[in-house]
């Protein structure tokens, strides 16, 4: 680092590194007053360096060879925007070695290998910064990783996925269908083309791994994490929900099991029935937030766009600024160590659940239904019986908590049922547990 000149190696210039490069623009004068720091884009690694970006980077300053970038003596800081594990892994743990400080957007690979990640950070006594990689624009992991570094956190829980609120926010508002909700979720630029990892959770799954590592300062990746989809939700889903004070949303859970004795957590991604009075109720669109509660602190919530090229540039920029401020006075941030954890398996959780049946219409189909539950211990709390149709009549169920190993093997038993034409929507019910907010 020469002087106050921050030089900035950045690999990527998508959506996230062409806004970066706008905001540093915009912005480096004002950084310049208030910090000293003179923050300039000197080299950028894209796949075709000769193509017009269309940002205010002189052109002989990308490359196509990204390794260049990253041990070139003249870089302070490394931004990795390309995504993906691979190369990516590889080019952060080549600059953490070579003491230069890291700031990345990748979920997937700190999902997946971040502790591979911190650790080099830790033994190299650089940053490696990642506020973009969870919610976007969001100032989230900081304040977990900061802030909150002394508070016992017996919950983090989240809409991370602005793909999925939108869709979910559209079939609850206008009635549209989930895959009407979809193709203008696409056409608004807010679903990739193949909308799987959104759709099915895996996006989510990636970011509460992140979150719970560092809320709970445990080793936990995306493998860990339980997830299900969206995709399986119908309008009477929905409307059953909003007759009864629920709205559904697809939320990310991390929370404390273990009171004493080795850390347990769960972790997991699925459709839930939201009460109307809980905090995420209203959450729409594409924006995301994120739930924290703590034994000291109580109740926190953080709310903001969680995507899109500028909110997420803007947290990495926050970081770029961390991180030549640490650089010039030779410290750095530290995760901590990540301890090893037991993540419990979603058949030893508890739940109250929403079920969705389609049967014959005919007498003692409800109580050889009702038996099943009863012969696996899961009590009914309360029942709702459909007009009958021409395929039979519906009956929708909410449960008391049950286990969930017992709530799948009702199912199963269901599905054998003859009376039964189809098992439909299986979603769990939240209680809410912030009536004091």
């Amino acid at each position: 680092m020469n002087g106050s000149s921050v030089r900035v190696g950045l690999l990527g210039c998508g959506t996230v590194g062409s806004a970066l490069i706008q905001l540093v623009h915009e912005q480096s004068d004002g950084i310049e007053a208030r910090t000293g720091l003179r923050i300039e884009i000197a080299r950028v690694a894209v796949r075709n360096a000769s193509k017009d970006r269309g940002v205010d980077v002189p052109l002989d300053r990308f490359t196509n060879d990204a390794a260049s970038v990253v041990t070139d003596p003249d870089i302070d800081i490394v931004i990795e925007v390309i995504g993906g594990i691979e190369p990516a892994r590889q080019l952060i743990l080549d600059a953490l070695k070579s003491g230069k400080p890291v700031i990345t957007a990748n979920k997937e690979l700190l999902a997946n290998v971040g502790g591979e990640i911190f650790a080099t950070a830790e033994a190299s006594g650089v940053d490696v910064l990642f506020e973009a990689a969870v919610g976007g624009g969001i100032p989230l992991v900081r304040p977990l990783r900061e802030s909150l570094l002394g508070e016992p956190i017996d919950r983090v829980m989240g809409i991370v996925n602005g793909t999925t609120n939108y869709i979910l926010t559209r079939m609850t508002e206008s009635g549209a269908s989930y895959s009407d909700a979809l193709a203008e979720a696409q056409e608004l630029g807010y679903a990739e083309a193949d909308p799987t990892a959104d759709v099915e959770g895996y996006d989510a799954g990636a970011k509460i791994a992140i979150l719970a590592s560092i809320a709970f300062g445990a080793r936990v990746v995306a493998g860990d994490v339980y997830h299900e989809g969206i995709s399986a939700i119908t309008a009477d889903d929905i409307g059953f929900a909003a007759r009864n004070g629920f709205v559904v949303k697809l939320v990310a859970i991390a929370e404390k099991l273990s009171v004493d004795g080795p850390l347990e957590l769960a972790v997991r991604v699925h459709p839930v029935m939201l009460p109307l009075t809980h905090p995420l109720a209203s959450v729409r669109g594409s924006f995301n937030a994120v739930f924290v509660q703590g034994s000291a602190v109580g109740e926190l919530m953080f709310y903001g766009r969680g995507a899109g090229g500028n909110p997420t540039a803007s947290a990495v920029l926050g970081d770029l600024i961390d991180a030549g401020l640490n650089l010039r006075k030779g410290s750095s941030a530290s995760v901590g160590a990540l301890g090893e954890v037991r993540v419990r398996p979603i058949d030893e959780l508890e739940s109250e659940y929403y079920l969705h049946l389609s049967v014959v219409d005919e007498p003692g189909v409800l109580s050889a239904v009702a038996g099943i539950f009863g012969a696996h211990g899961v009590s009914i709390s309360a029942m709702n019986q459909g007009l009958p149709h021409d395929d039979g009549a519906d009956l929708v169920f909410i449960t008391h908590q049950a286990l969930e190993r017992d709530v799948q093997a009702t199912l199963r038993d269901l599905r054998e049922l003859d009376a039964v034409h189809q098992v439909g929507s299986v979603i769990r019910v939240l209680v809410d547990e912030t009536d004091d907010i």
